[in-house]
């Protein structure tokens, strides 16, 4: 083993008992949970950087990427890791491992599960960082109307008349709104009623759509959603915005709460060798699904399919 290897190591591991005397204190101000996470920063940054190349998935595990980006927002939530009961791991576990595991395709799953949390910590501060006063939403054409149950989704997944994209709303649906629930700490679903439109206007006047046959083709609306300010140093954007397809437009009610307006998208995430292509965002569609808020849409766009290419596809600006 060389010097530099050798000084290399010895400096994580000096970072990372740095970072793991800080973790074991028993109260957190917000100026230690600063300190905490630049500490947890400075030896991934040095973790990373020595072990990625011999790691067969470039050190893509999910326990890593929480670790590094969401362990400082779940002391926040749930106090010093001293103090975390077996019910408490159990519940990140779920959050964090089982959820995203179920809304993968099973296939890149540590890479999915990733992307999985990403959107998901998107979703939540979108929701928590800012208080709106709720939009009257205009709704067009009510397609389905139900009692949530497992017998009606299941129903509709095997239905011939609807699009393939409609039915992978279905196939998401009770995991989707699993997740979603739970980020509103709302523990059960019971006397859940669905209801599922073909279109929406948006604040801006725009329509959202999900339609099965609109003029002999489906539409479903590709969206653009505004991510947090904070977390647009940690994850790719265009300028603030990351994008989505809309597979259901739902409103959702549950007894004594105020009515839900949401749509179940599919996320496009950045090709990563080249994320950019003439100004234009170049996108793939990927396996993870989550329930928004209507109001966070700021726009329909519209996206082009890259000629000769599969899975890859260009957002069109009008200023370009």
């Amino acid at each position: 083993m060389s010097t530099l290897m050798l000084v290399r190591r010895n400096k994580i591991y000096v970072k990372w008992n740095e970072m793991y005397l800080l973790s074991r204190s028993e109260k957190f101000k917000e100026s230690d949970l600063e300190n905490f996470q630049k500490a947890i920063n400075d030896w991934g940054d040095l973790f990373i950087k020595l072990f990625q190349n011999i790691s067969n998935s470039h050190l893509k595990f999910p326990k890593l990427h929480s670790w590094i980006y969401h362990i400082v927002d779940t002391i926040r939530e749930y106090g010093a890791i001293n103090g975390y009961t077996t019910e408490t791991y159990e519940s990140l576990h779920k959050t964090y491992v089982k959820i995203p595991y179920r809304l993968s395709n099973k296939k890149e799953v540590e890479k999915q599960i990733m992307e999985n949390i990403r959107r998901r910590a998107i979703v939540s501060r979108n929701r928590v960082g800012k208080t709106k006063t709720p939009m009257a939403f205009v709704y067009t054409a009510k397609l389905f109307d139900f009692d949530l149950s497992e017998s009606m989704i299941e129903q509709n997944k095997i239905d011939p008349n609807l699009d393939k994209k409609m039915i992978k709303g279905f196939e998401k649906f009770i995991d989707c709104l699993k997740v979603y629930l739970n980020i509103l700490n709302i523990i059960s679903a019971e006397g859940c009623r669905i209801k599922i439109y073909s279109s929406v206007t948006l604040k801006n006047g725009a329509i959202l759509r999900t339609k099965n046959d609109f003029h002999h083709r489906p539409w479903f609306s590709n969206i653009a959603v505004n991510m947090n300010e904070e977390e647009l140093s940690e994850y790719l954007s265009d300028k603030g915005i990351c994008y989505a397809q809309t597979l259901l437009i739902t409103e959702i009610r549950l007894p004594n709460k105020s009515p839900m307006h949401l749509a179940l998208v599919q996320w496009y995430d950045f090709i990563e060798e080249t994320p950019f292509v003439y100004g234009c965002p170049l996108l793939r569609l990927v396996e993870v699904y989550n329930f928004i808020e209507i109001e966070a849409i700021e726009d329909t766009i519209h996206v082009v399919p890259r000629f000769d290419k599969n899975n890859e596809y260009f957002v069109m600006k009008l200023d370009q």
